[in-house]
């Protein structure tokens, strides 16, 4: 059990109830924030981009156009379900993540990126050279201007919901979607792109190529370059109390600002030797070990968030110490759980019910309300279930 009293405990429930923000709504329409209109103004400059790069030949292009959005909305379907498992400390409500997203694909992507990295790549073509630009131009201007616009996107939903955008773990989560978002779009783009170069023959066939490409890529590619990225920007910014780590937080973006300039810049790296054959997956181990790096410490915040709001439970009976343990833990608090119970399906279950616990104390701010006394009931079920 718990060495904290009850007083204590139900203080520190607050306090992580008040510091995260977990339980408040998000309200996209707010004429009176400057935010809001940075924002639309982002979305609707880059829609704008869209259409005038689109529309001239977007009939003619259509089975490439409509064989991409198929494919990569397809793509779009365990991203999302990735996503979610990871959205679970002080889960961020659907609406913010949906518009980070859409800054991601519309604002970031041609707003921003498409004319910055066009001027860019002209500059150091006469800087460098053909031959230098071919190798390097990319690498050197992608992770500037794509990391900057996507976390432009991070910046102004902070802007919109400031008690709810508040540790390094709700960057990263909301950083993963808007590069998400830009991934989606881009490629669609590269589907598009693909098509005009071979003049419109087998649309559906390119299509399905650039896919298979950019979706393996995509796996080390802008959602972890943004989570990196944005997770290092609210280490800077720390907006939570004692989290705050400008060391850390401008290391973790310049991180990611490597990783992309990695790959962007893949040719050059390699010397177009045998080493292009393998570096990229190299490359790939290193970014992966990284996020899952910057993942565990971006948590820390929210791990204790959840922690403090479930402890008081214990005197309920609805939490268990081993149960607390787990759904505040890492992976290997959640393994030992399993054990602990020897049953998977009812150590998921049990984890499942304790997050929709704290999910309904957040929404009621630690009141007694029916939605709470139920997802406690609910606890109370599964424990006495053999």
């Amino acid at each position: 059990m718990t060495d904290i009293t009850v007083p204590e405990g139900r203080a520190a429930q607050l306090s992580a109830i008040e510091e995260s923000g977990w339980g408040q709504p998000f309200r996209f329409l707010q004429p009176h924030n400057l935010a809001f209109w940075v924002y639309l103004l982002g979305v609707g400059g880059g829609a704008l981009t869209m259409l005038r790069y689109f529309g001239p030949r977007a009939a003619f292009y259509t089975p490439a156009l409509a064989g991409g959005i198929l494919l990569f909305g397809l793509y779009l379907v365990p991203w999302l379900l990735l996503l979610r498992h990871h959205n679970r400390f002080t889960a961020q409500p659907a609406g913010l993540l949906a518009t980070g997203f859409v800054w991601g694909g519309v604002a970031a992507t041609f707003w921003i990126a498409l004319p910055a990295n066009s001027a860019l790549l002209e500059i150091w073509a006469k800087v460098g050279g053909t031959s230098f630009a071919a190798d390097w131009a990319a690498g050197l201007t992608a992770p500037i201007n794509e990391e900057w616009g996507k976390a432009l996107g991070l910046v102004l939903l902070i802007g919109l919901a400031p008690r709810l955008v508040r540790s390094a773990y709700d960057g990263f989560i909301i950083g993963a979607y808007i590069g998400l978002g830009f991934q989606v779009f881009e490629d669609v783009l590269y589907v598009y792109n693909g098509a005009t170069q071979l003049y419109g023959v087998d649309q559906l066939g390119s299509s399905l190529q650039v896919f298979l490409t950019r979706g393996a890529a995509g796996i080390v590619s802008h959602a972890l370059f943004s989570a990196i990225f944005c997770a290092g920007l609210m280490w800077v910014l720390g907006r939570t109390p004692g989290e705050r780590n400008v060391v850390r937080g401008v290391l973790t973006m310049l991180m990611a600002m490597v990783f992309h300039f990695s790959w962007d810049d893949m040719a050059g790296l390699s010397g177009g030797g045998i080493a292009a054959a393998f570096l990229p997956f190299v490359i790939a181990a290193i970014e992966l070990t990284a996020l899952f790096y910057v993942l565990r410490h971006a948590a820390q915040q929210e791990r204790a968030w959840t922690r403090s709001l479930l402890a008081p439970e214990l005197e309920t009976g609805a939490i268990d110490p081993a149960l607390l343990d787990a759904v505040s833990g890492l992976r290997k608090d959640r393994k030992a759980y399993r054990k602990h119970l020897h049953s998977r399906s009812k150590a998921r279950h049990l984890l499942e019910a304790a997050t929709d616990l704290s999910r309904e104390l957040a929404r009621a701010h630690g009141a007694e309300t029916p939605a709470v006394t139920h997802a406690r009931s609910e606890l109370h079920r599964l424990h006495n279930t053999t």
